[in-house]
């Protein structure tokens, strides 16, 4: 596919993948009402798709799904197929565990291949064992309450994943965080979900989470809110000179990629709010800047493309956790903009580049990474030549309209 447009005009975003998963499973083990604006994707569907194997029953209509009954118990030997959705699989990990009843997970492309030690060390204490092979992850035994330690610096899906379960079981549990609790946002996004569905936790510092057993979910109704994941490639499109409008943002919003409006200020763009929702981003002599993103990984290749243009030296610092994405996105950024012409160094977690005026232009691959896609798509605006990408639709992961926004006049 040839880029050979660039957006313009009004662009309502897209809701919150990270929390239609986390309200979708709130909701389901309430067993009643509704989440309205859920974002409809590939990975919503698997999440959807586990919800359905661990016995919920909901109605499902366009932005909209309606819960009737909360799960039951999966069949003996039922089978999981998350997809390429890390978020899914370790999210049902604890819950199936919850009922005692062996059941398998399945998926694709790296799905399996990425990290799942912090769950094997602590499940098996409690009750849980779990045997991963090539094709599949099989956990067995019942969880029981109890003390869990976690590291904080693989994925804090591990820590939302108990946190999603642990309020069922008979007995008060504890969760330990062994280390620093990097992308402690995505945890804030959990407790607020359990939260709005009457579930109680403490914590302390983000390294002790107390979690009172025998909780009910309460039915709630629920609207998530617009994806600011999604919205920093048409944010970092208007400070490379786009004129993007970007509605349905929440200024307030507990998502930590709301950072990237704090990156694009400190690199030297204007942020504007022009009304409640809607968020104007203009360029300006943008400078080279050093971002931690320990906290925010998703936003590495947005990012990257938008540092490429700043003047001067920039480094995107504590990125080792994008090695264990779709792709090894950190390798994947470096290598996918320097073949389009920019000047990247990638280190073991970071990443130093050098401003340019433009780029070349090029074929870039997509590494069948959908953040990877709509880097290229940024990429884009400042070539010289033609940027072409082999495989689009990979934006179906998280973000299906991608391109009918990108390439709006």
């Amino acid at each position: 596919m040839r880029i050979t447009k660039r957006p313009a005009g009004t662009i309502q975003l897209p809701p919150s993948k990270s929390l239609s998963h986390r309200a979708l499973i709130c909701a389901a083990l309430a067993g009643g009402k509704r989440v309205s604006n859920v974002v409809d994707n590939m990975d919503i569907d698997r999440t959807c798709d586990c919800l359905t194997a661990l016995g919920a029953s909901f109605v499902r209509s366009p932005g909209t799904v309606s819960f009737l009954t909360p799960p039951s118990a999966p069949q003996e030997g039922a089978v999981l197929d998350c997809g390429e959705s890390g978020s899914t699989l370790r999210f049902f990990i604890p819950l199936a565990a919850v009922y005692g009843i062996p059941v398998k997970f399945t998926g694709q492309g790296r799905l399996l291949s990425r990290p799942m030690a912090p769950y094997v060390d602590c499940f098996t204490p409690n009750g849980v064992t779990l045997e991963q092979s090539e094709v599949a992850l099989t956990v067995s035994g019942k969880l029981t309450p109890g003390t869990f330690c976690l590291p904080g610096d693989v994925s804090s899906q591990f820590v939302t994943g108990l946190l999603f379960a642990l309020p069922l079981l008979d007995g008060d549990s504890v969760i330990e965080i062994t280390t620093a609790l990097e992308s402690a946002s995505y945890v804030d996004l959990t407790l607020d979900a359990l939260a709005h569905f009457g579930i109680r936790i403490e914590h302390e510092n983000y390294q002790k989470f107390t979690v009172p057993g025998n909780q009910q979910y309460a039915p709630a109704d629920y609207t998530v809110e617009a994806d600011y994941s999604s919205a920093a490639f048409l944010l970092a499109a208007g400070a490379l000179g786009c004129e993007v409008i970007c509605k349905g943002l929440n200024p307030h919003s507990s998502q930590g990629d709301r950072a990237f409006l704090d990156v694009i200020a400190q690199a030297g763009g204007q942020v504007d709010w022009i009304a409640p929702d809607t968020v104007q981003v203009r360029g300006g002599n943008l400078q080279g800047i050093t971002v931690d993103v320990s906290d925010t990984p998703d936003l590495v290749p947005p990012m990257a493309a938008l540092l490429c243009f700043c003047r001067g030296t920039s480094r995107i610092i504590n990125a080792a956790r994008l090695r264990m994405k779709e792709s090894d996105r950190l390798h994947a950024v470096a290598t996918e903009l320097n073949r389009l012409g920019a000047k990247i160094t990638e280190g073991s977690d970071y990443l130093e580049i050098e401003g340019v005026p433009h780029l070349t232009g090029g074929r870039c691959h997509s590494h069948n990474d959908h953040r990877i896609a709509m880097m290229a798509a940024l990429a884009s605006l400042r070539a010289q030549g033609t940027v072409e990408i082999d495989d689009p639709t990979c934006v179906n992961k998280s973000y299906p309209g991608f391109w009918d926004d990108f390439l709006k006049i």
